[in-house]
């Protein structure tokens, strides 16, 4: 008996999809050539289909889930250049894609999501000039990949590709660098990721504070970080402590006085004293009475000595605490002092009448070295007679007149300094054992403050302007010099100040004329 039943479901099979125009099939494979868009009508069988001289523009998200059957995919001499996000998904069985002879620049970072059966992708001749970054992660099952014919920029963005050639199984033709030019010509092949040099920093602004300042220093007493800025117009030494729960700056306490110009922070066992020096009413020594939480004065300096101070800096010598007050009046005396165990008393003064401007503390060959700058000579430097116990002339240096201020850094071993002047050029110097000779110029343009620091493993000199843009510069290793880095916009700025607070880097920037600035020290990695 015939069973009608059967040969009525039979009927409604579904009718297998015709072959999409432009295209031709066969039973496992199809082949289009110039077709407009991909077709999502494919017999879902299929194993194999090309794609040759097409018109579309892309390759779409889920172009071709109605084919799950695909083992290889082939485009060539077609003017698509763009691949999207999940163009491939949906292939559980693809283990050839080729997309070879095409005009692709640029792919999505997840076109080949999915593909985890492949194990031969070609990419080859095509624009394409980076790649996104882990482009082939979740395809372990590769070995082969085909990049020959791009032209490839190697840069950091290109990076993760070298890292994952070298951690990979696959085999990965020989590929080349059309770009930059230190890898122009270079097999890709051969990189190491030590070729590329992707870390690099930003100081970015981070909080502003709604007062002028001529300094600021940073110190630690006790187990907290804090810094201080003279605010001359206001004649106060401002205070600040870290707020670790707000994560800013917030006010801590002051020293109420008279244009005041320096609030130097000098610790003595364990105990914090403030050297305020002042244009007015004379300079004083602070101490901080832990008990009543508050700044007293315990001593007056010699204003016949110091008239107009215009810098100070605190150094040791064989365990013993100094400082040292340049002075900028003509009739006044840049002056050293000593602690003697319950204050501080004159021990040298340093040539009178010479309106210096500047002193910088530095050890030269293991030796304490002071370097004078002045508006009436150039900066003289004076090296520690250990017998004396008294700093000595011993030479200048040349050929640097106008010098408003002298700055010292290390590289490694090596000693070199930086001379700010105000017109004209300043100066990068280092020492070759005998004296200091010129290694480069930055032009000045209305520049106080000239001055080198650290920031972790970096070295940065940063050129202050009055007329224009505060310049940043970072040491090369390389070059053995500073480059440009880093412009910042900072009204007549006076002093900076780098500070480690929290796992963070922060620049402090005074201000004459403007907002106190704080910036944050950034570090970014390009290869991101």
């Amino acid at each position: 008996m015939v069973d009608l039943g059967a040969i009525l479901v039979a009927g409604r099979r579904p009718r297998r999809p015709r072959c999409p125009d432009f295209c031709t099939c066969t039973k496992d494979d199809a082949m289009c050539e110039g077709a407009k868009a991909i077709s999502r009508s494919f017999p879902s069988d299929v194993i194999s289909l090309s794609f040759v001289k097409s018109g579309f523009a892309e390759i779409p998200k889920e172009s071709f889930i109605h084919a799950p059957a695909l083992h290889l995919l082939l485009f060539t001499a077609n003017s698509f250049d763009l691949i999207n996000e999940d163009a491939f998904l949906g292939l559980p069985h693809l283990e050839y894609l080729f997309i070879e002879n095409n005009q692709i620049k640029s792919i999505s970072p997840y076109a080949f999501r999915g593909l985890k059966s492949l194990i031969h992708l070609s990419l080859a001749f095509n624009d394409l000039e980076s790649l996104p970054k882990d482009l082939f992660k979740g395809m372990e099952a590769l070995t082969k990949v085909d990049l020959r014919g791009n032209l490839l920029n190697c840069d950091c963005k290109l990076k993760w590709l070298v890292d994952w050639m070298y951690l990979t199984n696959a085999t990965v033709d020989q590929i080349y660098c059309s770009s930059p030019e230190q890898f122009q010509g270079k097999k890709i092949n051969d990189l190491s990721p030590q070729s590329f040099d992707c870390i690099t920093t930003e100081f970015a602004s981070y909080q502003s504070l709604k007062f002028q300042s001529i300094s600021v220093e940073a110190f630690t007493f006790g187990s907290d970080r804090y810094v201080v800025f003279a605010q001359p117009f206001i004649g106060k030494c401002s205070f600040l402590e870290w707020d670790h729960v707000e994560m800013v700056f917030r006010n801590f306490d002051d020293i109420d006085g008279t244009s005041t110009v320096i609030c130097k922070p000098l610790i003595i066992d364990n105990q914090l004293y403030i050297i305020v020096a002042q244009l007015f009413g004379g300079s004083h020594i602070y101490k901080r009475d832990i008990s009543d939480s508050r700044f007293i004065k315990i001593q007056d300096i010699d204003i016949l000595k110091i008239r107009k101070p215009n810098d100070v800096e605190t150094f040791q010598v064989d365990g013993e605490s100094f400082f040292v007050i340049a002075d900028s009046s003509k009739a006044g005396s840049t002056t050293v002092y000593k602690w003697n165990g319950n204050g501080f008393y004159s021990h040298q003064s340093l040539h009178p009448w010479y309106r210096d401007t500047d002193v910088e503390y530095l050890d030269i060959s293991g030796k304490p070295h002071l370097i004078l700058s002045s508006s009436s000579q150039r900066p003289v430097v004076y090296q520690w007679n250990k017998g004396a116990k008294q700093f000595e002339r011993r030479t200048d240096i040349p050929e640097m007149e106008d010098v408003y201020a002298v700055k010292h850094f290390k590289v490694k071993a090596e000693l070199y300094i930086c001379l700010t002047r105000f017109i004209g050029d300043s100066n990068v110097m280092s020492w070759d054992g005998s004296m200091f000779h010129e290694l480069q110029t930055m032009p000045s343009r209305g520049s106080m403050v000239f001055q080198p620091f650290t920031v972790g493993a970096w070295q940065y000199a940063i050129l202050g302007s009055d007329y224009s843009f505060t310049q940043v510069y970072h040491w090369d290793a390389k070059k053995g010099q500073f480059v440009h880095f880093q412009e910042l916009n900072i009204q007549s700025p006076r002093a900076f100040c780098p500070v480690s607070i929290d796992n963070r880097e922060f620049l402090l920037a005074s201000s004459f004329k403007g907002n106190t600035k704080i910036y944050e020290h950034l570090i970014i990695d390009l290869s991101n």
